[in-house]
């Protein structure tokens, strides 16, 4: 059962709506403070929303539910940690960044450091976020793939090519409104797409509900959120995946780096009226996540009862990836009409963070490297036109990116949150040694944060290099960076005023 002509008019009305909405309500820009942080103005609670759609929409639609299918609700711990991180920020860190006229999160470091700081934190950064949305923008072309690989006229054509297309169609259109509405139109189509694809995973749960076999069976051990097990040994705890002290302490710190050091959110968070508002929008968006995690968790639950937990691995399931598993049944079991809006819902709220993404590396491009380091004296006009070309160059990389991820078999989420969480710890951390610390100076903060790096990347390479398995799962990387960090920071500061 696949789409029907009105299903596909839905989807093609609906990613044209989100587009118009997106460019409209952006206005009209007079200058990059307008453009990358809407003028300043935008209600908190539309903040909260577009924080939730922008970190959750593609990775929360097709992939929590394959997750779910395929372990439990254990993933479900790290919400709490989410929520914890979110508090946290709200006290320390926005107070800090909503004084004076900082336009980045890494203006912050460039105001307590120095500038080379604050361009090394940007260039982490921008690595980061093209890595990490890369990966986001490939989840979001795997239900279009479905589409197509299900049409007689792409009957011939090769999966690489499938992906190619789905890809780079929904990198225009997203690009489209980025492009036009800034910062402020982004927001606002966030607004409209979260309560869209919300509203259709809840309509999918309860028909998932209403045709679940007679004799459908979830094992009691499918519905565990809180893992116990603490391993036989301290090198096996820190390598379980999961586990409940793990996704506690790893939830905490790697949202205070996500959503305190990561310009994809402060962005967002600098674009309220008052420091207020900003935390307002911070905490309630930690509220909402919990709901939203547990509500995809229970519909990969229920698509695993559907299918009889038939395994992926198996050659008579009708898919291979657990990324799959959602949009297939969305495509095959859904009635008409519904199945095209909960597409379009998917579609667009997916494309709100690829389209925050383009926003935030052209943000943190134009105004932490191309104008401190070119100090050209440009009109509003002119600074509005270099960084609109970034965000079209920013759109152009993540394409090039998202095509690399095709031939992967891990769940997308994970692939995501894994390479974040390599850098997250050295970000963080060198934001804290800034916040609490006022000792440690430039000199001290650039080595600390290579060191965190550096040992965040020997930490995730070298056991792949040797063949092993990880020393630590990835859950632990961002308390672990940050920690060298701290450390490596007082410490070189100590030495720097003893020589």
């Amino acid at each position: 059962m696949g789409l029907s002509v009105i299903d596909l008019i839905i989807i093609v009305l609906y990613l044209i709506l989100a587009a118009v909405i997106g460019s409209l309500s952006g206005g009209k820009q007079k200058n990059i403070k307008d453009y990358f942080l809407g003028g300043t103005s935008v209600p908190w609670w539309a903040v909260a929303f577009s924080i939730v759609a922008a970190e959750t929409s593609s990775l929360t639609f097709i992939s929590i539910p394959g997750l779910a299918y395929l372990t439990n609700l254990n993933f479900l711990q790290l919400t709490i940690g989410f929520l914890t991180a979110r508090v946290i920020i709200a006290l320390v860190f926005l107070p800090a960044y909503k004084k004076g006229e900082l336009k980045t999160a890494y203006a912050f470091l460039g105001e307590r450091f120095g500038q080379r700081t604050q361009r090394f934190a940007s260039i982490v950064f921008l690595f980061t976020r093209i890595a990490a949305d890369g990966v986001r923008l490939f989840a979001t072309a795997i239900p279009l793939a479905i589409i197509l690989k299900a049409a007689p006229w792409f009957q011939d054509w090769s999966n690489f090519q499938i992906y190619l297309i789905s890809i780079i169609l929904i990198a225009i259109i997203s690009l489209i409104y980025t492009y036009t509405g800034g910062m402020k139109g982004v927001i606002w189509a966030d607004v409209l797409q979260m309560s869209i694809y919300v509203g259709g995973a809840i309509i999918a749960l309860f028909i998932l509900w209403r045709h679940l076999p007679a004799d459908f069976s979830i094992p009691a051990e499918k519905w565990q959120v809180f893992n116990l097990d603490f391993g036989q040994s301290l090198a096996d705890f820190f390598r379980k995946p999961y586990t409940l002290l793990g996704a506690l302490i790893g939830g905490t710190f790697l949202s205070l780096a996500s959503h305190g050091t990561d310009q994809l959110i402060v962005q967002r968070l600098l674009s309220t009226r008052s420091l207020k508002d900003s935390q307002k929008a911070i905490i309630t968006s930690g509220v909402i996540i919990i709901f939203q995690f547990a509500l995809f968790l229970v519909v990969g639950l229920l698509l695993y009862a559907f299918y009889h937990g038939i395994s992926i691995a198996s050659p008579d399931a009708p898919f291979h990836k657990p990324d799959e598993i959602f949009p297939y049944f969305i495509i095959h079991n859904l009635p008409f009409g519904i199945k095209g809006l909960i597409i379009a819902g998917l579609f667009a709220a997916a494309m709100s963070t690829l389209a925050g993404s383009m926003s935030s590396l052209s943000g943190s491009a134009m105004m932490d490297l191309y104008k401190p380091i070119t100090k050209k004296n440009l009109s509003h006009k002119q600074e509005l036109a270099v960084s609109r070309f970034f965000t079209i160059l920013s759109g152009v990389i993540l394409t090039g990116v998202a095509l690399l991820f095709i031939k992967m078999s891990h769940s997308v989420v994970e692939i995501a949150l894994g390479i974040a969480s390599i850098t997250y710890g050295g970000l963080l951390g060198v934001f804290l040694l800034g916040l609490l610390s006022q000792k440690v100076q430039e000199k001290a903060a650039i080595i600390a944060f290579t060191a965190g790096l550096l040992a965040m990347l020997s930490v995730s390479i070298t056991p792949i290099l040797l063949g092993q398995a990880p020393f630590v799962h990835w859950t632990w990387y961002v308390l672990i960076g940050s920690v060298v960090t701290i450390g490596v920071g007082l410490v070189s500061q100590w030495i720097i005023q003893k020589l």
